[in-house]
């Protein structure tokens, strides 16, 4: 159970905002204390209010979770409001700390990178924050527990990388599982069944890395006995690294342009 310091404003209330609050408040979070503030009215978690502007009272905590070209527009409206504010979590991909605080007068601000599965309490969080309050820092990392796995990041500069790779990652994924199936229909399966038996082994396997003593790549060659059928497939996918050096390339491109939105959030400020 979440004890908050305080009243907890969240700005914005999309897909990923919406589950980050539907976890908080599953795990404990005192409805009440939570104010969801956005342009029109939304269907909320019961007990939660609502805003179109900001309330009189100050809050404790404010989670940025708007779309990162709202970000001026936001500033503009709520920076008064919040001068002082204790606590700033941000989950503005390629909003910079500095770009933050430079809109803010907030005691701590906390950059976060939330992914999609947070939504079923089986995400990835990564954090990263300039500040050396640690209550302020115990108080993110707590708020962030009950969507999966949180990582601190210290250094700044690979947040972006952290957000290619985890942040965008489940989108790789689902690409993946996607051309798993496809490939199981190509060899003759009904599409509905190959897409079942596609998702059942990425989330059996997924499972299995998780719990395992060894890297996946052990894993992968325990599976693969010598001249099986296996080992013929990841021929395929190691030949000249061939996977490794997609996903790189994939990855570069999401780190490119979350570089990119960073320099442009740089621009504004």
């Amino acid at each position: 159970m979440i004890v908050l310091p305080g009243p907890l404003w969240l700005i914005g209330c999309g897909n990923m905002g919406g589950a980050m609050l539907d976890r908080w408040i599953a795990d404990g979070v005192d409805p009440a204390a939570v104010t969801v503030i956005t342009r029109t009215p939304r269907d909320l978690p019961g007990g939660v209010a609502h805003a179109t502007t900001p309330p009189v009272e100050r809050p404790a905590i404010v989670v940025l979770a708007m779309k990162p070209q709202q970000l001026d527009t936001v500033a503009s409206a709520l920076a008064p409001h919040i001068a002082g504010v204790p606590l700033l979590i941000s989950i503005l991909a390629g909003v910079e700390e500095a770009a933050l605080a430079h809109r803010f007068d907030a005691g701590t601000i906390v950059r976060a990178m939330p992914n999609l599965p947070v939504a079923i309490g089986q995400g990835v969080v990564a954090l990263h924050s300039h500040g050396s309050d640690a209550d302020a820092r115990t108080t993110a990392e707590t708020l962030m527990r009950p969507l999966g796995l949180v990582e601190w990041i210290d250094d700044a500069a690979l947040f972006d990388a952290v957000t290619a790779l985890s942040g965008c990652g489940p989108g790789f994924v689902f690409r993946f599982i996607d051309a798993l199936a496809a490939a199981g229909t190509a060899l003759g399966l009904p599409e509905a069944q190959a897409q079942r038996l596609a998702i059942a082994t990425v989330q059996g396997s997924a499972t299995m890395a998780a719990d395992a003593d060894v890297p996946p790549a052990t894993l992968a060659d325990r599976v693969a006995s010598p001249g099986g059928s296996t080992r013929q497939g990841l021929n395929v996918l190691d030949d000249d690294d061939a996977l490794k050096r997609l996903l790189a390339a994939t990855l570069a491109a999401s780190e490119r342009r979350n570089a990119e939105m960073a320099a442009a959030a740089r621009g504004r400020a």
